[in-house]
């Protein structure tokens, strides 16, 4: 949902093979991202934490095809709007099967911060450590990063370069351990287990702030 807080970070040059959209959505403003396929027009939608009706504009207007909703974990802010994407589309909402109580319950899922009682549901599960998905013609590792939740995820699409690591990683930053289930040992530990193997040019894209890579977290990130 939130990050530590960290200094000012120098925006990576967006340049990639996979065609990717931001989006700036709900009351937090969590990244939203649309991960296209350049190719067919297929799309993924990433961390949908709101504003459903922008996003199906945006994917009409660009004529995109989505092909899933995936969730990087179970706070409210990144999953808020995938109900009504995957019934609009009829596509499937994917998350860590580890997530799913974070999802069902609101004191779990942090709604209770916008006044709200929620619950949300995923169609499919990942399991284990290390999973793996074929969506919108991309092979993605589904890597295991608990501590900002018990479920968190990171999706790495490495024909492309690209990792999306929702709350777990940040431009000189880490998520936030203070919600329900969180640990900062064990965020730090996924980070360094998971993520740091990644070449140094695997661009990161947050779930909130500027996009980083792997070798500036790996030199300037105080939590690291």
């Amino acid at each position: 949902m939130y990050k530590q807080i960290n200094k000012t970070c120098i925006p990576v040059e967006k340049q990639m093979m996979m065609t990717v959209k931001e989006f700036q959505v709900g009351l937090v403003g969590t990244n939203c991202f649309l991960a296209v396929n350049s190719s067919t027009n297929e799309a993924l939608i990433i961390d949908p934490g709101d504003e459903a009706g922008r996003l199906i504009k945006e994917i009409e207007k660009k004529q995109l095809a989505p092909a899933a909703v995936l969730l990087t974990h179970g706070h409210f802010d990144h999953c808020m709007a995938a109900q009504e994407l995957a019934s609009h589309y009829g596509i499937s909402i994917y998350v860590h099967e580890d997530e799913k109580e974070t999802m069902e319950k609101p004191a779990y899922n942090c709604c209770g911060m916008i006044g709200k009682n929620l619950s949300f549901q995923a169609d499919k599960y990942f399991h284990g450590e290390k999973d793996r998905l074929s969506a919108a013609g991309f092979d993605i590792d589904v890597l295991h990063t608990p501590g900002h939740t018990a479920g968190g995820v990171c999706f790495y699409v490495k024909s492309e370069g690209i990792l999306f690591s929702g709350d777990t990683l940040f431009c000189e930053s880490v998520g936030r351990t203070d919600f329900p289930k969180g640990s900062m040992s064990q965020l730090v530990r996924s980070i360094h287990e998971k993520l740091m193997p990644l070449p140094d040019s695997t661009k990161v894209l947050p779930g909130h702030g500027e996009w980083t890579t792997i070798g500036k977290e790996r030199q300037y990130n105080p939590f690291l």
